[in-house]
């Protein structure tokens, strides 16, 4: 446990030295400007801020006061920066950009956009996607409420095949299902790839900054006016964002659109988190069998609603 906890770290450090090496956060101006990264941050916050003083400037970013206030003291000398009395506390002293402050921050923030659009003119739309959903990742486990947000929408080539990977990949590694599991995810996602029925059956995909992080299918059932659905998904990193419940609502939505009466979905009682959400949007248990599948001892269930 050790030593895997020292091999993360050890990568976490790499990664860091990479990036800041990447950005030129090394050099001793940051864009080819006298001024490093941090006082260029000090000048996007009171570019981008409301106006403050100097106590709400260090607490936003997390400064010494000693080493925020030599900075200060630069910027103002360099003409960047100005101070004045607050009309309403004549003790407490802003601060704000000057006309030449703001032109020269305009200057390297508009560098700063070149900068980036050049080290991502080589990357695919694919590519881009999967960069820009690593660092939702990053945001997520280190400041949770700060997550984007996610959207539903329809399948794009590709997709269905993640659906299976995904399908395989996290049920073997949550709860050590074999591949009997991803087989009849497999054989789902084939009879619909190959017959799904336009206004009738559908999937949808929930994409969070161009990634996929959670799936879920409406198909016809085996009863006339019965919707079955089926493979919902959701990463273990998007849970709790209420992903889960918008593919349930969407796919409640069209089944009753398309003019299903009662809808049924198929599960086991191992998936517990799943079992809240059906509840939640009034399915019921109506059948119950003990089964052996998957290479687990399980209880399956059928679970229907009326639409």
């Amino acid at each position: 446990m050790a030593d895997t906890q020292a091999g993360q770290i050890r990568r976490i450090r790499e990664f860091n030295r990479f990036y800041t090496r990447l950005l030129g956060v090394l050099d001793e101006g940051l864009l080819d400007s006298p001024y490093s990264l941090t006082e260029v941050r000090v000048m996007y916050e009171l570019r981008h801020g409301e106006a403050g003083d100097a106590a709400g400037l260090r607490r936003r970013l997390g400064l010494d006061a000693g080493y925020l206030s030599r900075m200060l003291g630069r910027l103002t000398r360099d003409g960047l920066v100005a101070r004045h009395r607050d009309s309403g506390d004549g003790r407490r002293l802003l601060l704000r950009l000057t006309a030449r402050g703001r032109e020269l921050f305009d200057e390297l923030d508009g560098r700063s956009d070149a900068q980036v659009a050049e080290l991502v003119a080589g990357l695919g739309a694919e590519a881009r996607a999967d960069l820009l959903a690593a660092m939702d990742v990053i945001r997520r486990r280190f400041a949770p409420g700060e997550a984007p947000g996610f959207r539903i929408r329809g399948p794009r080539p590709g997709d269905l095949g993640r659906i299976v990977a995904r399908n395989g990949e996290i049920y073997a590694r949550e709860y050590g299902w074999n591949q009997e599991y991803e087989a009849l995810v497999a054989t789902i996602v084939a009879d619909f790839a190959t017959g799904a029925q336009p206004g009738r059956e559908a999937v949808w995909i929930a994409d969070q900054g161009g990634q996929m992080v959670g799936s879920v299918m409406c198909v016809a059932g085996d009863a006339p006016g019965v919707a079955k659905l089926r493979v919902l998904l959701v990463e273990p990193h998007a849970r709790g964002q209420g992903v889960g419940a918008a593919l349930i609502d969407t796919c409640l939505e069209f089944a009753a659109s398309a003019g299903y009466d009662r809808i049924r979905l198929w599960t086991v009682d191992r998936l517990s988190a799943a079992a809240r959400l059906y509840r939640r949007s009034g399915f019921e248990v109506v059948e119950e069998s003990a089964v052996a599948m998957f290479g687990d001892e399980l209880t399956a269930q059928t679970w229907e609603r009326a639409l």
